[in-house]
């Protein structure tokens, strides 16, 4: 199960995801609004997976998928939103956004954007080879034998 905090600023809507979430077997470690502190109290549950309404297309709401970012390089967020326009949409992406979830929400599509996301990481880390001294032999000669 993957960790997984919801920041929206409608409750109703934050509980709706989570049920979904929950549902698609997530686990929902938190959820909060939009302001700065529940940015912090986001950031500091550590999720796997964030779900983030920024509002509109704005330096603002931009900001905080920076933030988000910058904190938490590994997590996986999803823009959510009712308003998918191309700006937000090309913002958000040039911001690391891997997926989207599209205001009312349906719970198959919900599941399915998540999941893609969580493959698509999965064989880019697959593809990209390994480092040099993870694939190349010890330099020891005495390492790995028997005398």
């Amino acid at each position: 199960m993957l960790k997984v905090v919801i920041i929206d600023a409608n409750s109703i809507t934050r509980n709706l995801l989570s049920t979904l979430l929950i549902a698609g077997g997530h686990d929902v470690i938190g959820d909060s609004n939009t302001s700065d502190a529940g940015l912090a109290k986001a950031i500091k549950l550590e999720p796997q997976i964030i779900c983030i309404d920024i509002g509109e297309a704005s330096d603002q709401g931009f900001g905080k998928l920076d933030l988000l970012r910058e904190a938490l390089p590994k997590a996986l967020i999803f823009l959510v939103s009712g308003n998918m326009d191309s700006g937000l949409v090309q913002g958000a992406a040039q911001r690391g956004v891997h997926g989207f979830i599209v205001k009312p929400f349906n719970p198959v599509t919900v599941q399915t954007a998540i999941r893609n996301a969580i493959i698509k990481i999965a064989r880019q880390r697959q593809a990209t080879p390994a480092t040099s001294s993870e694939t190349s032999a010890p330099t020891d000669k005495s390492a790995g034998t028997v005398p």
